[in-house]
């Protein structure tokens, strides 16, 4: 087995650091919510009663555990032997009601009527919508006003769920804009309101509590894998990465086996490529930023990874040499995603549809031939068909 640095994706050392990413960049007015926070969410995830409900919640109505499923005619025609988990088949469509539903517990337990949320991709607004109706919670959505034209659909998924849906027009209109805008209503409200910071990313402790929350995918998968691998671990684990909680909750899994760990960027984002060390959202990480320390706008084809940082703990598996971040492109992930249509009956997510872009790019290159390769199947394409059929075609 692989020699790693220890107490790899452990509790965030003093301060919620990652080596010398995370932290709490926050206004004076917000660290008491995050103090409080930290607080109760580590009381609640060491009370048996609190991890109870939340585990039968995710298997009752969530749909968990999710299976692995194997792709025959995708690894024959890759020469791999290809593996997706399968969080497309969750409740909502994917891995965010996870998070969503330990948050929106939290929310509740804390006193708190209201969960405030911000989505790019729409899922996770979906999934916050959802949990918020669950539980009896008032939900607020910020939206950036360019995602909200290519997820129309999702829009429409939470108003239908009761949350309220605010587009947000600054800026590049995207998620970066809608998580400042969530963090503005937070510092406003903070005393009845809950911000379900949906991605590894922002002050501590949401790096840690969205992986923690995050951790049953990756758990579930090294169990399942091995079940199917005679034992084994797969030679690579693949997710993409825009903050980056599907692959934290993933790789959490598979830290201290000899599996390889690659993340996913879209290309026209890259944080961890073309980034330098920054602070953003409350937290230091890598961020696409110029050279007077201005953050730069990022470009994908997909509104989830349309990020211009990462997060925390992602550039600290990378400093530390854990895990690889590379890139793929619009047209790969194009590609990609009708492939895994036609070849297994299965409409990715664009956002995993990058990571798999990525195995058939280094499919006997960088993968060699017959590797076993677990790729996390991080949400289902519905939300995506119109977007690719109007390029499609265009």
């Amino acid at each position: 087995m692989t020699a790693h640095p220890p107490g790899l994706m452990g509790p965030p050392g003093r301060g919620g650091r990652f080596g010398e990413f995370g932290g709490r960049f926050v206004p004076e007015s917000l660290v008491p919510a995050c103090q409080e926070l930290e607080e109760e969410f580590a009381s609640a995830w060491a009370d048996e009663g609190f991890r109870g409900r939340y585990r039968a919640i995710l298997a009752d109505y969530a749909g968990r555990p999710t299976p692995v499923t194997e792709c025959h005619r995708l690894s024959e025609r890759l020469g791999l032997r290809v593996l997706l988990k399968r969080e497309d088949l969750t409740h909502t469509g994917s891995h965010k009601i996870n998070n969503v539903v330990g948050q929106a517990l939290l929310t509740a337990r804390m006193g708190k009527s209201r969960l405030l949320a911000e989505t790019g991709a729409g899922q996770h607004g979906v999934a916050a919508a959802t949990a918020a109706a669950l539980l009896g919670l008032e939900c607020v959505v910020y939206m950036g006003e360019v995602d909200l034209r290519r997820q129309a659909l999702n829009a429409f998924r939470m108003r239908l769920l009761g949350a309220e849906v605010r587009s947000v027009t600054s800026g590049s209109a995207t998620l970066k804009d809608a998580i400042n805008e969530a963090l503005r209503d937070w510092v406003a409200t903070v005393e009845t309101t809950h911000y379900c910071l949906g991605s590894v990313m922002g002050p501590h402790p949401y790096p840690w509590m969205v992986r923690e929350l995050q951790r049953v995918v990756g758990d579930e998968a090294r169990e399942q894998c091995r079940r199917l691998l005679g034992g084994a671990d797969p030679d690579y684990v693949v997710a993409c990465v825009g903050g980056g909680s599907n692959a934290a909750g993933t790789f959490a899994g598979f830290v201290d086996t000899g599996a390889a760990l690659v993340g996913v960027e879209a290309a026209g984002g890259a944080a961890m490529a073309r980034g330098v060390s920054g602070v953003v959202h409350g937290m230091r990480s890598r961020l696409l930023q110029d050279e007077h320390g201005q953050v730069l706008e990022a470009h994908s084809i997909s509104a989830g990874l349309d990020y211009p940082g990462i997060g925390p703990e992602h550039a600290y598996l990378g400093s530390v040499g854990r895990a690889r971040y590379v890139q793929a492109g619009d047209d790969e992930v194009l590609e990609a995603f009708r492939l895994l249509s036609r070849t297994e009956g299965i409409i990715p997510a664009l956002e995993p549809a990058h990571a798999l872009a990525w195995v058939v790019r280094e499919a006997g290159r960088e993968l060699p031939r017959g590797s076993n390769v677990l790729i996390t199947l991080s949400g289902r394409g519905d939300k995506d068909v119109a977007q690719v059929m109007d390029m499609l075609d265009g």
